[in-house]
């Protein structure tokens, strides 16, 4: 069969109008494929952590130089201490022997540890130590002054580091005492550092100092 002038021409146009129409249609293909690899990427991806994340990470635990010296494992251990009531985490602490005679000879054991959410600033052997010793031996034997001494380091709600920073609060002597701070370092009535805070028991938070606070 023959075909015409005008047939080889109606079969150009029809070409020549296929071609575009067929490119247009392969790159839309391709940015939607490409779209939907991005999508599928940034959806498996993971999620960053932000700085403030990491600080959050950082900031939990105990925290202070005095930390370094608590055993790894064991009773005295932080999740030793962390699974016994305060008054018997403190008896596991070597570096606190002075502080739980003091509280034997008050009869304070059992409120310590049968109370609910306290905080406990613990004072550690080194601190009772610049106490003159004939002064420590009068105040062991008072125990009306020794009770007296001890319940003043008692606060009645369990202290975070974050409330460390800047606080008044009352003791279970009925009076109150004063922390400030940043950081990694605070300290307790501005006489006071605390050398390891953050130290968790089963029913209170302890914050060991360096100096023994004294009531007004």
């Amino acid at each position: 069969m023959k075909i015409t002038r005008f047939q080889r021409a109606a079969v150009t146009v029809v070409a020549a109008v296929a071609l575009p129409l067929a490119l247009t249609s392969c790159s839309s293909d391709d940015k939607d494929s490409k779209a939907e690899s991005s999508s599928a990427a940034e959806d498996t991806a993971a999620p960053e952590e932000t700085a403030d994340d990491a600080a959050g990470d950082a900031a939990d635990g105990p925290f202070g130089p005095a930390c370094a010296s608590v055993p790894k494992t064991g009773p005295g251990s932080f999740e030793g201490m962390g699974q016994a009531p305060v008054a018997t985490a403190a008896s596991n602490n070597p570096e606190l022997s002075t502080l739980v005679t003091a509280v034997k000879k008050a009869g304070l054991v059992d409120t310590l540890n049968t109370a609910e959410n306290i905080t406990v600033f613990a004072p550690t052997n080194d601190a009772f130590a610049k106490i003159p010793k004939a002064d420590l031996d009068a105040v062991l034997a008072d125990k009306e002054m020794l009770t007296k001494i001890l319940t003043y380091h008692v606060v009645g709600e369990k202290l975070a580091k974050k409330q460390l920073e800047s606080g008044t609060y009352d003791t279970l002597q009925k009076s109150t005492l004063t922390t400030a701070g940043s950081g990694d370092s605070y300290k307790v009535n501005d006489s006071a550092s605390v050398v390891c805070g953050d130290v968790p028991t089963a029913n209170a938070t302890v914050h060991i100092i360096d100096t023994v606070l004294m009531p007004k």
